[in-house]
This record gives structure tokens, sequence and C-alpha cells, in this order.
């Protein structure tokens, strides 16, 4: 068995060992880091015009209003998880197993 460089973090759990080079573990963190940026700055816009329709005097659509903004933060909450999904591949795979 080759030894692992020093790059390289070794899990032995049970049976199978697990090997995380430094570029799955930057890669997983650049992907979470990217997919909670975008969707966080635009669920702050997007929820602060949503407050700013809801006060305004004349608000009769704040029962649509604030479906429509649950709506879109789900959509965009979705976005969040994918990078998580991404960021999980990223670390419990290895690409140069032989298929």
């Amino acid at each position: 068995m080759a030894r692992p460089s020093l790059l390289a973090i070794v899990c032995n759990v049970g049976s199978t060992l697990f090997t995380l080079t430094s570029t799955n573990c930057c890669s997983a963190g650049l992907a979470v880091g990217l997919a909670f940026i975008g969707p966080g700055v635009g669920q702050g816009i997007v929820a602060g015009q949503a407050v700013e329709g809801i006060a305004r005097p004349e608000g009769k659509i704040r029962s649509t209003l604030g479906l429509a903004l649950l709506l879109s933060l789900a959509f965009m909450e979705a976005l969040t998880i994918y990078g998580l999904v991404v960021a999980l591949a990223l670390l419990f795979t290895n690409p140069f197993t032989p298929i």
C-alpha cells in the first residue's frame, strides 16, 4: 500500500479506507462558500423589498406578496442545497478509482 502524502487525510472507517486529498477539501469548501454567497445576498434583497411592499399603506396585496416571498426564498435555498450536495460528492468520492 502506498504511503499517503502530507496533503492527504486518511480515515479508516470499518474496513474501508477513505483518502481525502487537499484538492477535494478545498474544492468542497469553495463549492459551499460560493453556493451560500449568491442565495444569501439574493434572499436579503428579496426580503427587504417584500417588507417595503408590505409596509405600504395601500398594501392590498399583502397575502400574495407574502406567498410569493416564501416561494422565491424556497427556490433560492434550493441552490444552496445543491452546493452542499456538490461539496459532499467532492468529499466522499474518489475520481481515481477504476470503474
